[in-house]
């Protein structure tokens, strides 16, 4: 990859990256939309066949295919064009989609700053220009296939569907995605391990309407205190969840074990800089790497009720609510985590409220086992690029198609990743080291040559 050609393949980013395509939103329809037929120009320009923009009842799903020769193995690379919200928007050091390049403490050589940069844009457009620079150099060493999804970031409610009326034209025998973590700049990593997910919201209903706080106060049950007091329930002293049977089925590793996920890139020190905090919090007993891969949490993400505006209004709110998530590991089932939240969520509930809990969105834990001969590629790829070997990390976010990948198509998926933590993916300020970038697409290939010299072992 040349300066040129490096230039280049930034502003074609930067173009993408100026593409509202917020899937959350029904005001941003025809940006996702649009977004979904930049991908499949762009897919066409380095040499995809059978493009297609296949309507779904939410955003479309951009489909392409080269076969260069039946004998070789096929990869299918997943990756999604729509990205989360840009708010708060004031939090923002300059327009959400107005790429710029900002040099930073972790990336000295600049990062793109734009909602979307690393999840997943940046990182997805990485295994475009990869295909263009290996088409430069002769034949492929392996079959390609992109399936780039537009609702990722609102739970790919369609994406199943798709995947199973469409089994036949997924075919491939490895899934390659880059929506995951690098690791580290001086110690790449891996991920092979991805936490389930239970989204939960609660909603406490107290008198019929809001009430006059100095007339009523001290009277009737205040839904949020006790929505508070009920949160607060959720968790022991010692940090672990406080709900009856969610530890049931976690996998107890082994001393080895819990040694090597120690060998991870992460630095508590470095952890907290980053955070700007002075100390971390969580379940007693574990290591922070421990508890952000191999522990399940609860987390409240969002609580509201009453007044929130400018000023005070002294009111007793009819309603309180929250939205709640569970990251959950190997042998946890969703379904079964949701069942159980439910139920002791109203079991705690006191007299003069009610409750009522709805079930969002879940998925399964994964697991790539280190002997797969795709994680192997992967690991000869990344040594080879990086001049050091990889280690196995265990990611704490969760992906739950890439378990349904492996129920409905059976086959594995590889999560090559290139982002860093320190990325604001899902904050305001998202960004992608220029490095990063790059780097990506100087792997990929490699991976490729390393996947069809073990396919022929």
């Amino acid at each position: 990859m040349n300066s040129a050609q490096r230039e280049r393949f930034l502003e074609e980013l930067f173009e993408f990256l100026k593409i509202p395509s917020v899937s959350a939103d029904p005001a941003y329809s025809g940006e996702v939309k649009k977004a979904a037929t930049w991908v499949a120009q762009a897919l066409e320009k380095v040499g995809c066949q059978q493009i297609e923009i296949i309507e779904t009842p939410g955003h479309p799903i951009v489909y392409g295919a080269i076969e260069v020769n039946p004998e070789y193995p096929t990869v299918l690379v997943y990756g999604h064009y729509d990205v989360q919200p840009p708010d708060p928007i004031d939090l923002w050091s300059k327009p959400p989609f107005e790429p710029y390049i900002q040099k930073t403490d972790i990336h000295p050589e600049g990062a793109i700053f734009a909602r979307g940069a690393c999840d997943d844009k940046g990182q997805m457009y990485m295994h475009i220009k990869a295909l263009e620079l290996m088409q430069e150099k002769g034949e492929l060493p392996c079959n390609l296939k992109f399936m780039i999804e537009g609702e990722e970031e609102v739970g790919s409610d369609n994406l199943e569907d798709f995947v199973r009326a469409h089994t036949d034209k997924l075919k491939s025998d490895i899934i390659l995605i880059s929506d995951t973590g690098l690791g580290s700049v001086d110690q790449p990593a891996i991920t092979t391990g991805l936490r389930g997910l239970s989204y939960m919201e609660v909603t406490v209903t107290g008198p019929n309407r809001d009430l006059h706080s100095g007339l009523y106060g001290g009277t009737v049950a205040n839904p949020i205190n006790i929505l508070a007091d009920m949160i607060a329930q959720l968790h022991t002293a010692e940090g672990s969840v406080n709900i009856p049977g969610f530890y049931e089925d976690v996998v107890v590793y082994s001393a080895s074990e819990r040694t090597a996920i120690e060998q991870a890139p992460i630095d508590d020190q470095d952890f907290k800089a980053a955070l700007d905090l002075d100390a971390l919090h969580g379940e007693e007993g574990y290591s922070t790497l421990e508890r952000k891969s191999i522990r399940p949490t609860l987390d409240v993400n969002g609580i509201w009720g009453g007044y929130t505006g400018e000023g005070a209004k002294t009111v007793i709110p009819s309603q309180a609510h929250a939205k709640i998530s569970m990251r959950l590991v190997p042998n946890q089932d969703w379904e079964k985590i949701s069942a159980l939240f439910e139920s002791h969520f109203q079991s705690i509930a006191p007299a003069g409220v009610r409750v009522s809990v709805t079930t969002h969105h879940g998925g399964k834990p994964y697991v790539m086992p280190t002997d797969h001969i795709g994680y192997r590629a992967a690991h000869q790829a990344y040594e080879k690029s990086f001049g050091k070997a990889p280690v196995a990390l265990r990611d704490g976010g969760s992906i739950p198609i890439v378990p349904m990948f492996e129920e409905v198509l059976g086959c594995k998926s590889v999560l090559m990743g290139f982002g860093l933590d320190s990325d604001a993916i899902h904050s305001p300020n998202e960004h992608f080291g220029l490095w990063n970038f790059y780097k990506g697409i100087e792997t990929i290939p490699l991976f490729y040559e390393s996947f069809k010299s073990l396919w022929q072992e």
